[in-house]
């Protein structure tokens, strides 16, 4: 026994925490999203959003003017802290390192703006930016956040966040995919894939696939992967026909379902009744151009359900 004498609460003590207890989990999708989109990272969000609520438990409520805004300073400092740690982490990494998927639900892709911003597409042009760009793209173009609120959240004066937004803008539309893809041309697509996958039909696929497509796979030195970026329509689809994914599910019995990951519509591959790995693609005036194959199974803990995103 110590001999220390805790402080016992009062109800005003009881009263502040019940107060920001319920601000934090009225906003908390909001932050996890924030958050995922500055770091590409699940996993990582969630450990950011404790960090996040441990701070704010401590803030006098009573000095907080606009309890989201305060919320998302938190954890856009705290986002940032981590992504600087996560870059010297990526630098280290086996392969090509892919956002951590989401499985999220099928009224997520009635935002369209939100959609775009969470998919894997616009994450991996998101990894282009530096860490104060990158934060500051999100917080202006997906949370429309006014200057002054982001100048607040990233130590900056709104002169130069504005002048950071405007770089950040301009380096993102000259990456982001041209013309815009409905669900149904996605869906096509992914159906072409998973026939591929489940058939060794290609014919289908060759139609859809852009000639430079290009095809990444993240096994996080864990999983079979592929080491490099796959360039070629005709590379790609070989990879589908006779590549290792389907010589291991020759073995444990291999199911393709269509589901949504990040947004839009994905595939789910199963080999043996467990989670493999999960497909997403990128569409350009009709054709796929990129593909993304997830099969590192630290990054696939939250496939089994449904993530709430909003904004």
């Amino acid at each position: 026994m110590s001999g220390r004498t805790e402080r016992p609460t009062s109800p005003a003590d009881d009263g502040r925490l019940d107060a920001a207890t319920e601000a934090f989990v009225a906003h908390r999708n909001l932050l996890f999203t924030l958050v995922y989109e500055i770091l590409g990272s699940a996993t990582d969000a969630e450990d950011v959003l404790q960090e996040t609520w441990l701070l704010w438990a401590g803030v006098d409520l009573g000095t907080v003017l606009d309890r989201r805004a305060y919320l998302i300073r938190i954890a856009t400092r705290q986002a940032l802290k981590r992504l600087r740690t996560l870059g010297r982490r990526r630098e280290s990494y086996v392969g090509p390192w892919l956002p951590e998927p989401l499985l999220t639900a099928p009224d997520v892709a009635d935002d369209v703006e939100l959609a775009d911003s969470v998919s894997m597409a616009m994450l991996l042009v998101l990894e282009t930016l530096g860490p104060t760009e990158r934060a500051v793209f999100v917080l202006r173009e997906v949370f429309v956040l006014d200057y002054d609120e982001i100048a607040g959240a990233v130590g900056k004066s709104p002169a130069t966040v504005r002048q950071i937004a405007h770089r950040a803008r301009a380096h993102v539309a000259a990456r982001r995919p041209r013309g815009t893809a409905s669900p149904a041309e996605t869906r096509a697509a992914l159906e072409a894939f998973q026939r591929a996958v489940e058939t060794g039909e290609l014919q289908g696929l060759l139609d859809i696939l852009a000639p430079d497509v290009v095809a990444l796979s993240d096994g996080g030195g864990v999983r079979h992967a592929l080491l490099r970026p796959l360039v070629g329509a005709g590379n790609v689809a070989r990879l589908l026909a006779v590549g290792w994914w389907r010589r291991e599910g020759a073995r444990g019995g291999r199911s393709v379902e269509m589901v949504q990951i990040n947004g839009g519509p994905g595939l789910l591959v199963r080999i043996g009744g467990d989670v493999d790995g999960v497909v997403a693609v990128r569409m350009e005036n009709g054709y796929v151009t990129g593909a993304y194959h997830v099969r590192n199974p630290e990054k696939l803990s939250r496939i089994g359900q449904e993530t709430a995103v909003s904004r």
